[in-house]
């Protein structure tokens, strides 16, 4: 069986990203450091909130599947499980920086895109069992060590520090705990286990294109909501 390679995975993140930089307005200067608006990073903090709990129910499920088939990859999974619970909390404070409280984002609710992921993550562990799971992981972190200290410094640039605090020590704790890295080998040992190479990509592909249809949510009910309505109204 062949095993799943590191370089062209993440070769084919960037590709997918790049069409999706393409495809939404704004995403690829976002990804550059060279653009950013408040309406939209405060939706895109609090939808990173929602998503979190969402995903740590997915993961929940997924290290359910796995049961006793793998005791290795159970407990690869459960640690970065156990070092993911509570991570909301720290963008919770940056919210509450910028004016909302915990109130208006629970009632807040999540993107379609945000819901078909977690749906399609939760149907795939029943059928690939965890597979699935640890591939998006692997890509949350792939892409947040790639994307998100820009991001999070262009926002440090035009908010202020007070108001990335959490997003920063979130940065600091995946950092120090190499995420990217524990997340590739639990990716590598269930694909391995549970799935194929050609799968996973196959996998990859429709995540980073849910997520261009997240950022595209994003853009359309922040930016692009503001920009249709009439001057003077």
């Amino acid at each position: 069986m062949s095993k799943l390679d590191r370089a062209r995975l993440e070769t084919l993140a960037a590709e997918l990203l790049e069409k999706q930089f393409d495809r939404v307005p704004k995403l690829r200067e976002l990804h550059r450091g060279e653009w950013i608006d408040r309406d939209y990073y405060v939706r895109h903090i609090t939808e990173t909130v929602l998503r979190i709990r969402l995903n740590n129910e997915v993961d929940s499920y997924a290290l359910y599947k796995v049961g006793s088939q793998d005791d290795n990859l159970a407990a690869k999974l459960a640690r970065y499980l156990a070092e993911e619970f509570g991570h909301e909390n720290m963008f919770t404070k940056d919210l509450k920086k910028f004016g909302l409280t915990i109130e208006e984002l629970n009632a807040t609710p999540i993107f379609p895109s945000t819901a078909k992921l977690m749906g399609y993550l939760r149907l795939e562990a029943d059928r690939s069992g965890p597979a699935p799971t640890t591939i998006w992981d692997w890509f949350v972190e792939w892409y947040s060590d790639r994307y998100n200290p820009v991001i999070t410094a262009k926002a440090e640039e035009e908010f202020g520090k007070e108001y990335v605090h959490g997003t920063r020590a979130h940065l600091a704790f995946d950092e120090d705990h190499d995420h990217d890295e524990l997340m590739f080998r639990t990716v590598s040992r269930a694909v391995e286990k549970f799935s194929t190479p050609e799968q996973a990509e196959v996998y990859l592909t429709v995540f980073v294109d849910l997520i261009g249809d997240y950022f595209s949510e994003l853009y359309e009910t922040t930016v692009g909501a503001r920009e249709a309505v009439p001057a003077g109204v």
